[in-house]
């Protein structure tokens, strides 16, 4: 039971993690797909929602040959004095910002474009240069999908495997997250220990599921 208490830290310490990054790095980028008229738009969108249709070990599969001591990445981190990526703590973050950077650039996007032109054009008017309107009327006027992308940023790092499993293996206290701790449970027809972990992921999902519906509701109620 002490190795799932370790799976359980893992896997909330990389959710936190992952959704700290994607904000970050997200909210840029959704900023940019909304407002931009740049022909590659679509094609960087399209490159953004890649592992919304992906197969999660193709994916994996790719990033472990890309942050191998062969790939691009890993040459990156190894001249750094960093070493290489794969079946580490950093790794599964790596992996799983990129595997979850469509759940939030997709809702952050969608509230940028709800805002439309008006908000931003009145700011310009009053001199208000674009980082400031960015700041003070871009992103409070975005609250509510910034809030939804977090959550399923979170929620489906929460649930990740394949991609897990690929690059960061099965390494307790290291790589050993909730998912692939129920998966050594039922390989090892511990079904007890199984069963107690998936029910917590159920419970966990279903608050997930339930919040999302009452955001979406209170949404509604505002914009009425």
């Amino acid at each position: 039971m002490e190795m799932d208490w370790q799976a359980i830290y893992l896997t909330l310490k990389l959710a936190s993690i992952t959704t700290i990054i994607l904000l970050l790095v997200g909210t840029p980028m959704a900023w940019w797909l909304a407002k931009t008229q740049s022909a590659w738009k679509e094609v960087v969108g399209s490159i953004v929602a890649l592992p919304l249709v992906l197969p999660p070990s193709v994916l994996g599969f790719y990033l472990l040959l890309m942050m191998g001591p062969d790939g691009f990445i890993g040459q990156l981190t190894q001249s750094l004095g960093l070493g290489t990526l794969p079946f580490t703590f950093p790794g599964l973050v790596v992996g799983s910002v990129i595997y979850s950077l469509p759940f939030v650039v997709q809702p952050v996007r969608n509230a940028f474009e709800a805002i439309g032109e008006r908000p931003m054009e009145v700011a310009a008017t009053l001199r208000a240069s674009p980082l400031k309107s960015f700041f003070q009327i871009a992103l409070p006027l975005a609250r509510p999908g910034l809030l939804t992308g977090a959550v399923l940023g979170f929620a489906h790092t929460v649930g990740e495997f394949g991609v897990i499993l690929m690059i960061g293996g099965n390494i307790p206290g290291e790589t050993k997250v909730i998912s692939v701790a129920i998966y050594d449970h039922v390989e090892s027809m511990e079904w007890e220990q199984a069963h107690i972990l998936s029910a917590g992921m159920m419970v966990f999902a279903f608050v997930v599921v339930y919040a999302m519906y009452l955001l979406e509701k209170r949404m509604g109620n505002q914009g009425k």
